[in-house]
């Protein structure tokens, strides 16, 4: 379900440190996160958007996550924004 929701949002942004500049000036309303990707990197990304209670999705693919958002490279993460 969250492919089909990253795929019919308006906006979205892709990618970690986008995400965090988006999560940070407060226009992100959703996060989808791929389980396929490095946890490490994105421990600080989900520790804002618990901050900000902001809902976090997970998927089960970065390569058909970033097939959802439009790219054709895999995606570790998609923020929905406002």
């Amino acid at each position: 379900m969250s492919y089909e929701k990253v795929a019919k949002a308006n906006q979205t942004i892709i990618g970690i440190k986008q995400t965090f500049k988006t999560i940070r000036a407060g226009k992100a309303v959703e996060i989808v996160i791929a389980q396929d990707a490095d946890a490490n990197l994105l421990l600080p990304i989900l520790e804002e958007a618990n901050k900000r209670q902001l809902p976090v999705t997970y998927v089960e693919s970065k390569k058909a996550l970033g097939e959802a958002a439009g790219i054709q490279v895999a995606a570790s993460i998609v923020t929905l924004i406002e």
